[in-house]
């Protein structure tokens, strides 16, 4: 990662960006854009250029979005595709609520959607409703995590194929039993998928080797249910390593977007529990994995 602090990026007919990297793991913040889904292409290519090289990036003060901007915006990554269980917000066609108050916290380590094959490739969060104090999100690099794994578990790891299931949803993996989360999970888990995805893909733009894992891990094929569990809690402790991490501190009206075929995320749960978080997320369709031996992911028929 760049040790640059501030750099500035501009193209024929475009805006001029300050790109600022954050972490040294992954993420940088941009400044001088107004988000909207109207930016000219050359100004929207240094954004995409961005989120390949930095993994997640953030925009401060774009409170002129919308819900239906936001939407607007986000469709210049690609197609947009609504969460698979859990309705879009009232008057979006693939807006989803991350609302606290709703049982929704998401605070566990995951890759968003991947328990069916083509999960997002990227996803478009923006604040809402900050708490006063917490609630920050904290985002690690699958590619770098990869990239810095010993060489026998890298060879491990390019076999390994791990079931993914949305039965394992962020609400079963904390001690939070309301009503308000019971609910959430219902939801969530009302339709199961399962998928089999490898657990090294190739990454479709940067062609790098990522690792594709998080809390929707059922078990990996072939294995056994306990020796699965301490496997994915090796190769999780590299990923969510400290040293792997960016972590960002909202403000309403904050965006950001991140590569989610190369990170893992989650929400950190400090915040009580009468204060409301709210933000609103977009995510774009994504392709079906590729591993290292060439095979894709595939889907798994559940009774």
């Amino acid at each position: 990662m760049s040790e640059v602090i501030t750099k500035t990026s501009s193209l024929p007919d475009s805006t001029t960006l300050q790109i600022r990297p954050v972490a040294g793991a992954l993420g940088a913040e941009i400044s001088g854009v107004r988000l909207t889904g109207d930016l000219d292409r050359a100004t929207f290519s240094q954004i995409e250029n961005a989120l390949h090289q930095y993994k997640v990036i953030f925009f401060r003060g774009q409170n002129q979005l919308t819900d239906a901007e936001q939407e607007r915006f986000a469709a210049l990554f690609g197609e947009l595709v609504p969460h698979p269980t859990v309705p879009a917000s009232d008057g979006t066609a693939a807006v989803m609520s991350i609302d606290s108050t709703k049982g929704s916290r998401a605070d566990s380590w995951h890759t968003d959607v991947t328990f069916v094959p083509d999960y997002p490739k990227v996803s478009v969060l923006r604040g809402v409703i900050i708490p006063p104090v917490g609630g920050d999100t904290v985002w690690a690099n699958t590619t770098l995590a990869y990239e810095r794994l010993p060489e026998p578990l890298k060879v491990f790891a390019d076999t390994l194929w791990a079931v993914h299931t949305n039965v394992y949803d962020y609400a079963g993996h904390r001690v939070d039993v309301s009503k308000e989360a019971l609910e959430y999970r219902g939801v969530f888990t009302r339709t199961r998928y399962e998928t089999e995805h490898p657990v090294v893909r190739i990454h479709p733009v940067t062609k790098e080797r990522t690792l594709l894992l998080g809390h929707f891990v059922k078990n990996f094929v072939g294995i056994t249910t306990r020796d699965s569990q301490r496997i994915l809690e090796l190769f999780q402790e590299h990923i969510v390593s400290v040293d792997n991490s960016v972590r960002w501190s909202w403000q309403p009206g904050d965006v950001a977007i991140w590569d989610n075929q190369a990170t893992q995320h989650r929400a950190v749960n400090d915040y009580a529990r009468d204060e409301p978080r709210l933000l609103r997320r977009s995510t774009v369709k994504g392709d079906v994995p590729v591993g290292v031996d060439g095979r894709r992911s595939q889907e798994r028929l559940v009774s």
